[in-house]
């Protein structure tokens, strides 16, 4: 029998609980509506969602005093679907611990590819995940090791840090902080063309053409995702 998985979508606005949920319930996810905060919290307490899809303006309650509660609370994976569309919002919200965020408007495909792509990384967030492709390029996590069409690629040791945060949670966005914070550690707050510099060399060592990345994707002013495999073909 095929597991319906669980996702409680949190807005005040009915005609998106309603678009969302028409979606969700066509691809044969089980869905359970929130229309504010406290709502949010309760529906969290008592179903227990795989998946919980967040709208920061709610009405009794600023959407990113909840990131971190969820957090807290349960195990429960959580996307953003918000209006708000500045960058330091995005950004805040996923240093809280959102695992994605997604502006609106929206298209209703892409919210459930992004979806797909969450509930993968949880499924394999338990025993980590020994092995990641993202074109022809495979991340053995557990060796250590980074190929590219079957030849090993040489990585200094902060560049394979760095694909290696990227890839433990591929097709999520990390920010721009948790990579710094993670390698280095001591200068992460006012250095981050260190990153880009670094980024730079890794695309060229890994992408077919550099000047067209399609494996280390950047968010603008946010952060960057490992575009892998099957979410290349998941659309």
């Amino acid at each position: 029998m095929t597991i319906r998985h669980k996702v409680l979508i949190i807005d005040d606005e009915p005609q998106i609980r309603r678009l969302i949920n028409a979606a969700l319930s066509r691809a044969n996810y089980a869905t359970v509506e929130a229309e504010n905060a406290r709502d949010a919290l309760e529906k969290l307490r008592t179903e227990r969602p795989d998946v919980s899809l967040l709208d920061l303006g709610l009405p009794d309650r600023d959407g990113l005093e909840l990131v971190p509660l969820f957090k807290q609370k349960s195990d429960t994976t959580l996307i953003i679907v918000s209006a708000r569309d500045a960058t330091e919002e995005k950004v805040a919200a996923l240093d809280l611990g959102a695992d994605d965020y997604l502006t609106k408007p929206f298209d209703t495909d892409e919210l459930l590819a992004r979806v797909r792509v969450v509930l993968r990384n949880r499924m394999t967030k338990g025993g980590g995940v020994p092995s990641v492709r993202a074109g022809n390029v495979e991340v053995d996590l557990l060796n250590h090791v980074v190929r590219k069409a079957g030849q090993e690629v040489h990585l200094t040791p902060k560049e394979y840090a760095v694909l290696a945060q990227l890839a433990q949670f591929p097709g999520r966005v990390i920010t721009h902080g948790q990579i710094m914070k993670e390698v280095w550690p001591k200068e992460h707050e006012h250095h981050v063309e260190y990153l880009r510099v670094l980024i730079r060399t890794l695309r060229q060592k890994l992408e077919d053409d550099p000047q067209r990345p399609q494996i280390i994707g950047n968010e603008l002013g946010i952060g960057y995702r490992l575009r892998f495999s099957s979410e290349l073909t998941d659309g």
